[in-house]
């Protein structure tokens, strides 16, 4: 039978440490998350010492050393990255590696990956002033790769605009990645300036998840990775956004065949609200899924685009409609998406897309456990709502969502900002 717990938290001065002890996995995944609150001035910053973190430390001093120990731990996995949740931004260090018990030697690849980690938090390459150049030059190749392939990807950069146009002049406003222009200017010694900043003040937790022994496992990461107490967690609630007595209409004009159509509503409901539940469902009749009102009507009944979907940003109220269009069908599109934002304000729900939206939310959920890293995902995204929500907790909550629960949550629903990226001179 497997064995699955709950996770262990285990607060520690300088972070805390999840451990999940589980049965259903091969692997152990450790997966460390570092937050702050978005500052405008150091967005880009944060974004490349993501990059670089991964890029060299005391003992692999190039990511050619990082590979040759990669494949000598059996291939082990090893990424950063950096991402948004609500006003924070967060960058997240994580190893996958096999577990020990199907292994024919002695290999001891969880020690080996609490010392390499705790390298690349402590020990990142540097001369005590400034990381190394070199490593600091590539990886600004590399953020600028990634920022110029979400300008290549127009559905991800209809997005980012649309989350501009939304949130101007606030926190969220700003892209993960940060902006291109402002890469070349930061120095390797600012950079290493920041990153002591940053492993001063910003939280830490850290979650392992797999088939392990949870008390000999947190007595090796607390021997291994000591941290100073944290004095900035801040944790201060961001400021209510008011609704627009008016929407707002975007146009934006680029060479491309398909215009992309975004459209950003507001509600109350956030993560740690109870009535949570009942924005999922919404969203999954709405446009989560496809058996969706937007699928069904924008895309199969009035052939109007080519995909119809919405998506909850859920720790600062917003949601998301995407869509892809023809140019000229802008105006029908629009109309049409509306129309089924007030069928969901006026309870027009049919019992098969409420009972099948239940059921499609819950088997994610049970999904999300069958894959670490979405396990870890979900765990964090409570840990950074202030709430605690376990699986059990979470589909219990969806299937006692109510048709007026429903009705209740799209009423807290307001349009804000239509954004249309759209063909040049159309």
């Amino acid at each position: 039978m497997t064995r699955t717990t709950e996770p262990r938290v285990v607060p520690t001065e300088g972070y805390t440490l999840h451990l999940i002890e589980t049965e259903k996995y091969k692997t152990t995944t450790i997966s460390i998350q570092i937050k702050r609150k978005i500052e405008e001035e150091n967005v880009t910053k944060r974004a490349l010492l993501a990059q670089v973190l991964k890029a060299g430390t005391k003992s692999y001093p190039s990511s050619l050393h990082i590979h040759r120990l990669l494949e000598d731990m059996y291939g082990a996995g090893f990424v950063t990255s950096v991402a948004k949740k609500g006003d924070y931004q967060i960058i997240t260090i994580r190893m996958d590696v096999s577990n020990e018990k199907f292994l024919l030697d002695n290999t001891q690849l969880l020690d080996q990956s609490f010392e390499f980690l705790s390298e690349v938090m402590l020990q990142p390459l540097n001369d005590g002033t400034k990381f190394d150049e070199n490593n600091v030059k590539k990886e600004k190749r590399v953020l600028k790769q990634k920022i110029q392939s979400i300008y290549d990807d127009k559905m991800r950069f209809a997005n980012k605009r649309l989350v501009e146009e939304m949130f101007k002049g606030r926190p969220y406003a700003q892209h993960a990645y940060g902006k291109e222009e402002e890469v070349d200017a930061i120095t390797a010694e600012e950079l290493f300036n920041y990153y002591k900043d940053v492993m001063n003040k910003d939280e830490i937790d850290i979650y392992i998840v797999g088939d392990i022994d949870g008390e000999e496992v947190e007595r090796k990461v607390l021997s291994r990775l000591e941290l100073s107490e944290r004095f900035n967690a801040d944790e201060s609630p961001s400021s209510e956004i008011e609704n627009r007595t008016q929407e707002n209409v975007v146009f934006d004009e680029q060479d491309i065949k398909q215009g992309k159509l975004h459209i950003g509503y507001r509600t109350s409901i956030t993560f740690s609200d109870p009535e949570y539940y009942a924005i999922q469902v919404f969203n999954g009749i709405f446009g989560g899924f496809s058996h969706s009102k937007l699928f069904i009507n924008v895309r199969e009944k009035a052939s109007l685009a080519y995909y119809a979907v919405s998506r909850i940003e859920s720790h600062v109220g917003a949601l998301f409609v995407m869509s892809g269009i023809e140019f000229k069908n802008y105006e029908k599109a629009v109309s049409i998406i509306k129309e089924q934002m007030e069928k969901m304000k006026d309870g027009d729900i049919t019992d098969a897309e409420f009972s099948q939206t239940k059921e499609m939310l819950r088997n994610q959920l049970l999904e999300s456990v069958d894959n670490p890293n979405s396990w870890v995902d979900l765990l964090y995204h409570s840990k950074v709502a202030g709430i605690e929500r376990s699986i059990d907790e979470w589909i219990e909550g969806i299937q006692a969502v109510t048709m007026d629960d429903v009705k209740k949550a799209a009423e807290t629903v307001t349009l804000d900002t239509i954004y249309f990226l759209k063909g040049e001179g159309q």
